[in-house]
């Protein structure tokens, strides 16, 4: 394969990377709100005392966790609020999936169009270096 040939197919493939690259920043730019952390729907069974010897379900109650410096907190949410942190932690999630891409593409790229380190020539077996 020829130089020329051989640079052609570089910034041909160079070009389509910078356009995924393009295309991924237009994803980022419609991420709405974003936060970290799960949603849990939990519900307490407690001894019923209107009938003894039964149980009695309370809930369901919404808690969003998350960690913030190290440490795991936890808050009460309405229902409302719950649909509405659950579909922040997806878009959070597609966040960094985009973020990822655009890492790998970006690597790619970089080492596609820039010079790099010219490789040495291995020594020949045998041959004994003087140190």
């Amino acid at each position: 394969m020829s130089h020329q040939t051989r640079t052609t197919k570089q910034a041909e493939k160079a070009a389509k990377l910078r356009e995924r690259l393009e295309s991924l920043k237009r994803s980022i730019l419609s991420t709405g709100p974003i936060v970290q952390g799960s949603i849990l729907k939990r519900t307490i069974s407690r001894e019923d005392p209107l009938r003894p010897g039964k149980t009695k379900a309370y809930g369901p109650y919404y808690q969003w966790t998350r960690k913030i410096a190290g440490r795991t907190v936890i808050q009460n949410l309405t229902l409302e609020r719950a649909l509405a942190f659950t579909q922040a932690i997806r878009e959070n999630n597609r966040l960094e999936r985009l973020l990822a891409q655009m890492r790998d593409l970006s690597l790619k790229f970089l080492e596609l169009t820039t010079p790099g380190v010219a490789k040495r020539k291995r020594e020949k077996a045998g041959k004994k270096r003087l140190s």
